[in-house]
């Protein structure tokens, strides 16, 4: 039989590491506040509420160590520390086991041990916990077992809300993450990952398209000339496209690559010639277009492209049928804030296994996606929160040429389509954003198109000081073009997952 001297001992004692616990944890939050608030801001179940619970966590363990403290509240403590450490192990639990990806750890004890080690950790202090409220419950002599009964009422009582609570959090903040993002980025760990590097010696290439397992790039300097790799950037190749359409004066032409065929653009002429890439020869040219600044191949007789027919010669999307010569505007997909010409500037997509049309702002926090006749499917947000573009634009030559007189406020620089998922390359930096990641790379931040939901950002890390020109996905891959380099990154589970429950 144990002595109530021990008894008290004991219990004291499983206070004493409960204090120590907490105190070196709110320290270890504290004295690294900001990194404390980063990594919050990263976690599947709290990265909406990272603000206030940066604050509230280590408060909460402050106050709980003084009432350990005191003998008058000492029980209070305790059921406040069991109940503490039930939220935490539920946490930990749901992270490892329904979250759809697993963040790094959160520093303190947890940073030196495992997710699956800090669980076990947790465990055995929520036993502790519960023996030494058993224990308190000993020293009421007059009517134990009533004091059993309460104490074992709370104790599960605590464990089911606390446990319910954690998963309210977890549910609230996923919808919140996915649909009303407070602009804060997640970075699951190895999302995307280097691959390969390859020197194209010259900074005049741009992504023309894939076919064959293998990537086209067009070169503005020579634009009779394609140059191909393989899916890992080896297997070299170029290929010289032969052109007998006459003389025509080009200016800004451009060679897209689709499947089995290949486009020669130029909307300032305006015209498009269409050829097979079994021979690079051009022999197919599409009648009755208008001028346009963006075209994209639909299939080998539609194209969608962007044009200055709107009012005020705003810009405007539409698809031409060159089998009927049939060109269909929509007006209403663009909206106009400022002018309806740089207001409404930004990437013209098109993936052709859904099918859809998507349309990337520049200088404002959405995107479209429209159907293969330019009609609206849907109108999304990216996560950033600048929903009016921010530019200044003047008007010159009696109010008829229009000019930017300072500096865009670039949101989204560029942008690939891969089934439903959208990657946009994001030139503005979010709540919560790690200072050296956002230093040494460029973020990319990927979007389900028809769940209109943000999943997830990885970095793709810069090259000296080069810009990222653009960008293009496939199913496996995501390619990108910075400065004179091309470079490849995998697709790792986590990503590919989501591009499975996009189909």
């Amino acid at each position: 039989m144990i002595s109530l001297r021990t008894k008290y001992f004991i219990r004291d004692t499983i206070c004493l590491l409960f204090v120590l616990l907490f105190i070196y944890a709110s320290a270890s939050k504290l004295m690294d506040f900001q990194h404390f608030k980063i990594e919050l801001g990263q976690s599947p179940l709290l990265s909406a509420f990272a603000d206030q619970f940066s604050v509230f966590v280590p408060v909460l363990e402050i106050i709980i160590c003084v009432l350990l403290l005191i003998p008058r509240f000492k029980l209070v403590g305790l059921f406040a520390a069991y109940g503490l450490m039930v939220m935490f192990t539920a946490y930990i639990f749901i992270i490892l086991h329904y979250t759809s990806f697993v963040p790094c750890s959160c520093g303190g004890v947890l940073g030196k041990m495992s997710w699956n080690a800090h669980l076990a950790f947790n465990v055995v202090f929520i036993f502790l916990g519960i023996a030494a409220i058993l224990l308190s419950a000993n020293f009421d002599k007059q009517d134990i077992r009533t004091s059993y009964r309460k104490s074992f009422i709370w104790i599960f009582s605590i464990a089911f809300s606390g446990t319910a609570a954690v998963i309210f959090l977890f549910i609230c903040s996923e919808r919140i993450m996915h649909y009303e993002n407070p602009f804060i980025r997640r970075y699951p760990r190895h999302a995307a990952m280097f691959r390969n590097e390859l020197d194209l010696k010259y900074n005049s290439y741009y992504f023309a398209g894939t076919s064959g397992g293998r990537i086209y790039l067009g070169n503005s300097t020579a634009p009779l000339q394609l140059f191909s790799v393989d899916k890992n950037l080896g297997n070299q190749k170029v290929d010289r496209i032969i052109f007998n359409g006459g003389k025509i004066l080009f200016h800004r032409p451009t060679v897209r690559v689709q499947n089995h065929y290949f486009y020669l653009t130029d909307g300032t002429v305006p015209v498009i010639f269409r050829g097979s890439s079994k021979d690079w020869t051009l022999n197919k040219k599409f009648n009755g277009l208008p001028y346009f600044d963006q075209a994209l191949p639909m299939d080998s007789s539609r194209i969608v492209l962007r044009s200055n027919k709107g009012n005020d010669l705003a810009n405007i999307l539409g698809v031409f049928d060159n089998d009927n010569g049939r060109l269909n505007y929509n007006e209403r997909l663009l909206q106009k804030q400022l002018d309806g010409v740089f207001d409404t500037d930004g990437r013209l997509l098109y993936d052709e296994t859904t099918q859809k049309i998507v349309y990337v702002y520049f200088y404002r926090n959405q995107f479209i996606a429209a159907g293969k006749d330019a009609e609206l499917i849907s109108r999304s947000r990216t996560i950033d929160t600048t929903s009016h573009a921010r530019l200044k634009v003047s008007y010159v030559k009696n109010s008829t040429e229009r000019k930017m007189s300072a500096p865009p406020y670039i949101v989204n620089a560029g942008a690939a389509v891969y089934g439903n998922l959208l990657f946009i390359h994001s030139k503005v930096r979010g709540k919560f954003q790690d200072e050296t990641t956002w230093n040494q790379a460029f973020i990319i931040d990927v979007y389900d198109i028809s769940r209109q939901a943000y999943i997830m950002s990885f970095p793709i890390y810069k090259i000296k000081d080069e810009k990222l020109k653009n960008i293009m996905a496939t199913g496996d891959h995501l390619y990108a073009i910075i400065g004179n380099s091309l470079v490849v990154y995998d697709f790792k589970a986590i990503l590919k997952k989501e591009m499975k429950s996009a189909e």
